[in-house]
């Protein structure tokens, strides 16, 4: 396990943003990473947790400030947009972007300006005092993830009919039919997003009632494109190369039946990853981080971007707007303490005895 001493950090398609202080001279190192696998210290000024669209702008814009950040990318690199086929709604791609293309564009430019991005997680941090401590090599600890079934099915036809995300996929399925997997705000939301494209939109509910506010249930319900399978679930995903239709389960009688569909949306939510921050950060009934003035979190030196305190819009464009509004937040904020005597011992690195695994 690596200790990594730092003044603070940003995020990833959620991320935290944490920037560092004690900046009193520019060969003054105010933050230090030490890879597991290499062993190599590493001065750095801003350390950027998470490598999406958050993370990655963060990085670009702390970069080209001359501020020289450390990325901690995680083990799943890239964030939701590794999961995401075709991306046409994110500008300067008229014709459309690979999601995993559009990430390592975004880490290739990044690493142009002169940003070190290292495939490590973090799973442990200090915020008592200046510098900062994260501890690397661990669970991935920002952004949100999108809450799954947990079929087999079900991930290996992710990007082939399988969604996390209406707004993103929905103009794939223009006059076809779909289903919605969920009872809450965020299915009936997805759901009656969808009937602006599919021909028919199927909800599969596994209770007898909705969960979501009384106004969302009333538009669903009156809409004529939507259909709604109460007391059932899915017990697969049907198809080989591509979605073809779902197994429906009967969750009083266990009766099962097949029904044809082009595409499914899975629509039970999404879970911040804060856990590692819970008690140092301000974090809201869903878990999401909040955001006090500008991107602060709340603690001088730290700020949020990204999924990781927006569960609003869960968008690659506001992540990466989010991004960029954290390092320049975090440019600022290092600026004011550039008359600040660095802590003794700041830029060291103490290795932890614990091993990873």
């Amino acid at each position: 396990m690596t200790e990594e001493k730092a003044g603070g950090a940003f995020g990833g398609l959620g991320g935290l943003a944490i920037d560092f202080g004690g900046m009193a001279a520019e060969s003054q190192a105010v933050a230090a990473v030490r890879p597991m696998t290499t062993g190599e210290a590493v001065a750095a000024h801003v350390v950027i947790v998470g490598s999406g669209p958050a993370g990655l702008t963060a990085a670009i814009y702390a970069a080209r400030a001359g501020l020289e950040p450390v990325v901690l990318a995680g083990h799943e690199p890239g964030g939701q947009l590794m999961l995401t086929s075709d991306v046409e709604n994110y500008p300067g791609f008229p014709d459309g972007i690979q999601g995993p293309d559009l990430m390592a564009r975004f880490r290739s430019q990044a690493e142009r300006f002169g940003s070190r991005v290292l495939d490590v997680a973090v799973d442990r941090v200090d915020f008592t005092e200046r510098p900062f401590r994260l501890w690397a090599d661990g669970i991935v600890a920002t952004g949100a993830s999108a809450l799954w079934l947990g079929l087999e099915s079900e991930t290996r036809l992710r990007g082939r009919g399988v969604s996390a995300c209406a707004t993103c996929d929905g103009f794939f399925f223009r006059d076809q039919d779909v289903a919605v997997i969920g009872g809450g705000d965020t299915a009936l939301e997805e759901a009656l997003y969808l009937t602006r494209f599919a021909r028919s939109v199927r909800m599969i509910v596994r209770r007898d009632e909705f969960r979501g506010s009384r106004i969302m249930q009333d538009r669903a319900l009156r809409d004529p494109k939507i259909v709604v399978d109460w007391n059932s679930q899915v017990a697969a995903v049907l198809g080989d190369a591509k979605v073809q239709g779902l197994r429906i389960r009967d969750s009083r009688t266990g009766a099962e039946r097949d029904v044809a569909l082009d595409g499914v949306f899975i629509a039970i939510g999404h879970r911040p990853n804060t856990e590692v921050f819970r008690g140092w950060l301000d974090v809201d009934e869903k878990g999401y981080l909040r955001a006090h003035e500008h991107s602060g979190a709340g603690i001088p030196g730290v700020f949020v971007a990204g999924d990781v305190d927006d569960p609003h819009y869960r968008q690659a464009v506001t992540a990466a707007g989010e991004g960029a509004r954290a390092a320049i937040d975090a440019e600022r904020w290092l600026e004011a303490q550039a008359d600040v005597e660095p802590r003794a011992g700041a830029g060291t690195v103490s290795s932890t005895a614990a091993a990873a695994g």
